[in-house]
């Protein structure tokens, strides 16, 4: 079973307007709701792909009770814990004008205790061996970051496949549990070490570094500048093909379901970077979710390139 796990569920409000001037009434020339979250995206991807699958997290209020009802019209399968409060709603805002994007999210509720534990024992129950669980996103507040290691350490005593992608610094305590894939981009990737990166061979030495405390394969997202794939047999890189950016709130976790529907598929490696590439670009290009229908097109300007590295390079 493949399961997503949005522990910060969001509804997003996409504006387009051609001025964002202070102190007086900006018209917008258009606006779109969506159910998001960065799980609930993957979620939508792997089901567009036809890759059944189970959103987890926590939902509250009239809004949570929304992404839940959208999920499934969608034929998404859903196991949310009900909470107090309200799930958040996030706004990014295009400016015409100037081309600036300008992005406002939210905390979200405050999870009691109680919830926290009720989570992780849902975990223990729903996963079994074989399983993909990918968790994403930000915790909303009284969730401490160490739940990620406490996610690793039941994911690993069950032997599931666990993707992360979080930007929480204790992302690095999981790594001796092992987890099937991280999808850090190059911000999150510095913070985590504490390094200043400037250039793709910076990026190499510190996802080279991931895969030797632990992490089973790394997926280092570069926005306008492609994504590189690296494990311990291989390290492939691919450019990101020319368009207009319109969002790219959700550009990452396009790239991440794609890449992890190819994963699933047992897709080669190199065609499975390029298409999630050109998927995260189209995602990139529009106001919500890629529909595919670009995606070939994009496809054909995109190279993945194998960068020579020894074995022991890799593992070092």
């Amino acid at each position: 079973m493949i399961y997503t796990c949005t522990l910060n569920l969001a509804i997003d409000l996409f504006i387009e307007t051609d001025k964002m001037q202070a102190h007086t009434v900006n018209r917008t020339n258009d606006d779109d709701i969506q159910a998001n979250g960065k799980g609930v995206n993957v979620s939508l991807i792997l089901k567009q792909l036809g890759i059944d699958n189970t959103a987890l997290g926590f939902q509250a209020g009239f809004t949570g009770q929304y992404i839940n009802d959208f999920l499934k019209e969608k034929a998404i399968s859903t196991h949310f814990i009900e909470v107090p409060g309200m799930t958040r709603i996030n706004v990014f805002t295009q400016v015409n004008e100037t081309g600036e994007e300008f992005k406002l999210v939210n905390k979200g509720p405050k999870i009691p205790t109680e919830k926290v534990t009720e989570f992780l024992h849902t975990l223990e129950e729903l996963l079994q061996s074989g399983d993909y669980l990918c968790v994403s996103g930000s915790l909303p507040q009284g969730v401490a970051p160490e739940i990620l290691v406490s996610i690793s350490q039941i994911c690993n005593e069950k032997n599931v496949n666990l993707i992360i992608d979080s930007s929480y610094k204790e992302v690095l305590n999981c790594l001796p549990y092992k987890p099937f894939l991280l999808k850090p981009n190059e911000e999150e990737l510095a913070a985590w070490y504490d390094v200043k990166l400037k250039t793709k061979q910076d990026y190499l030495v510190y996802a080279k570094r991931l895969i030797a405390d632990g992490a089973q394969n790394v997926l280092l997202s570069l926005g306008g500048d492609g994504a590189i794939f690296i494990n311990k047999e291989m390290v492939l890189a691919g450019n990101s093909p020319k368009g207009k950016v319109v969002n790219t709130a959700c550009a990452g976790d396009t790239l991440l379901g794609t890449f992890l529907a190819g994963v699933i598929n047992k897709k080669p490696v190199d065609k499975t970077l390029k298409k999630a590439i050109a998927a995260g670009s189209s995602t990139a290009f529009r106001q919500g979710l890629t529909d595919f229908s670009d995606v070939d097109q994009l496809e054909a300007q995109i190279k993945i390139e194998t960068i020579e590295t020894s074995k022991e390079e890799v593992s070092a």
